[in-house]
């Protein structure tokens, strides 16, 4: 079993940049392939990024790409999404997500689920 928690959302103007961080529990995230998936009001919740346990292969999402980066630290449990050059459609609830294959983009693929963290970008 892994715990999830997201934290580092909130608000921040067209063009700034914002850090989310997922911190584990739990004896096995460091071999669990984790992603990054939000919800805009009214929306589903879609996928955004991913990672394998060994860090050396990732998969974003085409509204992201190039502008955010996931990345982790085995060592301390964490999972990172660095957001830059962040846009009005970016604004969403994030979730962490782990639990999965590589490569997997869908909701029902991953296993774990945080609670998420508000990112609200203002035009």
């Amino acid at each position: 079993q892994v715990q999830l928690v997201e934290s580092g959302g909130g608000l921040v103007q067209a063009g700034g940049s914002l850090r989310l961080s997922c911190a584990a529990s739990g004896r096995t995230f460091s071999g669990t392939n984790m992603g990054w998936f939000r919800q805009a009001p009214g929306k589903g919740r879609e996928f955004v990024a991913s990672i394998t346990w060994t860090g050396f292969s990732k998969k974003y999402a085409d509204s992201v790409k190039g502008r955010f980066t996931i990345s982790r630290d085995n060592a301390k449990s964490m999972m990172y999404l660095q957001m830059n050059s962040l846009i009005p459609e970016d604004t969403a609830i994030y979730y962490c997500a782990g639990g999965t294959s590589e490569g997997k983009v869908a909701v029902s693929d991953y296993r774990y689920w945080g609670q998420g963290t508000q990112v609200t970008v203002s035009s």
